[in-house]
């Protein structure tokens, strides 16, 4: 058997451990070990041992990964997401089917300073869900457009998922945070559009909540100062150059910090649980990216990526139809692996192909998130679907389910927008110089 046949055989076994729920950094490790030292014998996988844990966790640039962390948890106790939820319901709440739309915008607030896609969806669902059934809301609709609102969270900076991308290829954080901001507000509006669109087929479904004076939306509205500010100041700050992306993700974690503790949200246990929160979230990320240095070791060592590369130019498939597969690839992938295992375990022979190609890493990069957003609500293993059953948990996951179709609906036009005019994506980063 081929080296390059030994990488494929190695990625498959991966993908099955982890299919198996065998965790995504055992899996990795295992597979990437054992299949180096098949390759290269156990004294070259001995050094490469020695020195794989520390090269995977050294780089400075990790530490935007504990500081963004820290800016969401806490955010999260700040209880900035009831804020988020009042105001943008204020707007939008006398339209029928206003609640979802209002829990689709909040999420996207939300989940601009908490980066986690699953935190996103549980907050919310613990704030917008019990109005939305209050108002009489079905709960395929309420459920499902808190969890696809929640996908937000790992596309609308700053975003963990992308800064895990930004350090496997290279690529600039900071671009990738800026690429990624018209994406996400495209999809918070598509999102709106699917929740019109639905009660426009059965208005059952939702009611219509009362209007508003201005003078109250204003004064709701500007309890939400606090999110929109450090949004400003961490994106704005990168964009104009003012700092450079860990500099942002520490200024982000402070002004969080102070946030919480202006609100009185923060007595010595709640600290304690923050911090406690962000370590071990940090250590379960550095531990899978260990994980991902060790299967990379191993797939450099079979040559798959130029493997691929050398098949794809002998097909003589143009880059449109390389993105059209890719994109189908891993949708089907992300019906049933979670996003960052999917994101690991692929990047490494799928990104010398898309350079290879000439296609834009940055827009690739954005593109890939869209669909790992889409991953996250599509069925079965959509782990969006569970979060939301974990806080409503009288609700099937059929019922999510069915309700979740709209939205899968409008990424797929989303993805479809952002393939077909790359400029949505690359406009903004290409501006910031």
């Amino acid at each position: 058997m081929s080296d390059s046949l030994i990488g494929l055989a190695g990625f498959g076994l991966a993908l099955l451990l982890v299919l198996l729920r065998v965790p995504v950094a055992v899996a990795m490790g295992v597979v990437g070990a054992a299949g180096f030292a098949y390759l290269n014998g156990w004294p070259a996988l001995a050094f490469v041992m020695g020195s794989a844990p520390f090269e995977a966790t050294n780089p400075y640039t990790l530490s935007v990964v504990p500081l963004f962390i820290a800016m969401g948890v806490f955010a999260t106790h700040a209880g900035l997401s009831t804020s988020l939820f009042r105001a943008v319901h204020a707007f939008v709440g006398h339209f029928r089917g206003g609640l979802a739309m209002a829990a689709i915008g909040a999420c996207a607030g939300f989940g601009a300073i908490c980066g986690s896609s699953l935190a996103t969806a549980a907050t919310m669902g613990r704030v917008a869900l019990p109005e939305m059934r209050r108002h009489g809301y079905a709960d395929s609709l309420a459920t499902a457009s808190i969890a696809a609102g929640g996908t937000l969270g790992v596309l609308i900076p700053p975003s963990i998922l992308l800064v895990i991308y930004a350090l496997l290829t290279e690529q600039s954080i900071g671009a990738l945070f800026l690429a990624a901001v018209f994406p996400g507000l495209l999809g918070t509006a598509l999102y709106m559009a699917a929740v019109s669109a639905r009660l426009r087929l059965d208005p059952t479904l939702a009611d219509k909540a009362e209007r508003l004076p201005w003078a109250a939306r204003a004064r709701i509205a500007a309890g939400v100062w606090p999110v929109l500010g450090l949004f400003v100041v961490v994106v704005g700050g990168i964009y104009v150059g003012l700092f450079s992306p860990t500099e942002a993700a520490a200024v982000g974690a402070v002004g969080a910090f102070l946030m919480a503790l202006v609100r009185r949200a923060l007595d010595r246990a709640t600290f304690r649980a923050c911090l406690l929160e962000t370590a071990q979230l940090t250590a379960m990320i550095f531990l899978i990216l260990i994980g991902a240095g060790l299967f990379n070791y191993f797939i450099e060592t079979t040559g798959l990526p130029q493997f691929l590369v050398a098949q794809v130019e002998g097909v003589g498939l143009t880059p449109f139809g390389v993105i059209l597969i890719l994109m189908a690839f891993y949708i089907v992938l992300g019906c049933f692996m979670d996003a960052l295992s999917m994101i690991l375990l692929t990047v490494p022979f799928v990104f010398p192909l898309v350079t290879s190609l000439g296609i834009d890493p940055i827009w690739f990069g954005v593109l890939l998130v869209t669909v790992a957003e889409l991953g996250l609500i599509t069925p079965p293993v959509g782990m969006n679907l569970f979060v939301i059953m974990g806080v409503a948990r009288d609700v099937s996951l059929g019922t999510v389910s069915r309700g979740v179709v709209p939205f899968l609906l409008a990424d797929v036009v989303r993805l479809a927008l952002l393939i077909a005019f790359p400029a949505i994506a690359l406009w903004l980063p290409a501006s910031g110089g």
